[in-house]
């Protein structure tokens, strides 16, 4: 009976745990092994996005929104039978470890530290700018909470996590070895500006019917260049081998990339709203309007951007220059009686 009672208990648990996704885990530190339950995040379905405020568990992968692994080992540093009679191993860093990451800001960054044969010996992480502790050990030692290290048991790879990574934590950060003297091994962070795209001359551009429309869009702020950047004119894309004829598109990738597109013998059907999507940031727009003889404020012509401005209509009275000049003629008869006359020596 007792078996029974039991049994039942133990099969109300599992489903409880499986209907509300919840799961153990056993840490154990060398100060204080336990046991905890936490509860999984649902599964998200396709378009779904996680919530700031929804949970998240940190493990080996830092988040569970910003998944990091740690880096496999390039060196093999088991001692030999001999060798580890012989003398302790020493503290080794592997060069596995990017001295080199870069990233955007407002997401993850992560640096890795991989050491070999740490023993008893503890790894810290300084920043360089200022010389400031960020960690020791599994500990965290800044009031900024961004800061985190994140180490799985068994790993050689300990992994300084910034959160929310700024422009301003750009720099040299020491992954450093305890030992007498003390070991480190540099990384450089490099944190850009988000991504933005910008098309010259917007939010509005002039052109006359049968010109050339030339479009430029400019992506600057970011680490790479976009894999690709799209045109869409009214939400359709616009290709090269459109039926229209007569558009070019043209990528030119660097630390501020271009893309153009031209449109030969503009059209009335060419107005509209045009859009530069590249891969790496948000899109940015502006409108195209083809003109058949109108006098806009702007216009852009075949040799680039003119400003045309409608005359501006001066008031018109009769005989004001004639008015202007005799004052003058009258300003220099009293100045010539008033004035005294020339010097003579005594």
């Amino acid at each position: 009976m007792v078996v029974g009672v039991w049994a039942a208990w133990a099969a109300c648990y599992a489903l409880t745990f499986a209907t509300t996704g919840a799961y153990m885990v056993s840490i154990s530190t060398p100060e204080t092994p336990y046991t905890y339950i936490s509860h999984l995040e649902k599964p998200l379905l396709l378009g779904q996005r996680r919530s700031r405020s929804s949970s998240s568990s940190v493990g080996a992968s830092g988040s569970s929104n910003s998944p990091v692994q740690p880096i496999e080992p390039l060196l093999d540093l088991t001692p030999s039978d001999a060798e580890a009679s012989s003398k302790p191993p020493v503290p080794k860093f592997d060069r596995a470890a990017p001295t080199n990451v870069s990233g955007l800001t407002g997401t993850a960054a992560y640096l890795h530290c991989l050491v070999h044969n740490l023993g008893n010996k503890s790894v810290s992480w300084i920043r360089q700018r200022d010389l400031h502790i960020m960690t020791v050990g599994r500990y965290t030692y800044t009031t900024d909470q961004r800061y985190q290290v994140i180490h799985s048991p068994g790993s050689k790879d300990w992994i300084l996590k910034i959160k929310y990574a700024q422009v301003r934590d750009s720099g040299n950060y020491e992954c450093q070895v305890s030992t007498k003297p003390i070991t480190s091994y540099v990384v450089r962070l490099n944190v850009f500006a988000a991504p933005r795209a910008t098309i010259i001359g917007a939010p509005d551009m002039h052109v006359d019917m049968g010109s050339t429309i030339n479009l430029t869009c400019t992506i600057s702020h970011t680490p790479e260049p976009p894999d690709f950047i799209y045109w869409y004119h009214n939400g359709e894309v616009v290709s090269y081998d459109s039926p229209r004829g007569g558009i070019t598109v043209v990528t030119e990738r660097g630390n501020t990339t271009s893309g153009y597109l031209l449109i030969q013998d503009a059209k009335a059907s060419d107005s509209g709203n045009y859009s530069c999507v590249p891969s790496n940031t948000a899109a940015t727009s502006l409108r195209v309007h083809v003109l058949n003889g109108e006098t806009p404020a702007a216009m852009q012509t075949n040799g680039g951007v003119s400003m045309l401005t409608a005359p501006i209509a001066l008031p018109y009275f009769p005989g004001l220059l004639q008015v202007l000049l005799v004052g003058l003629i009258l300003m220099q008869v009293m100045w010539d009686q008033h004035s005294p006359g020339p010097l003579r020596d005594t």
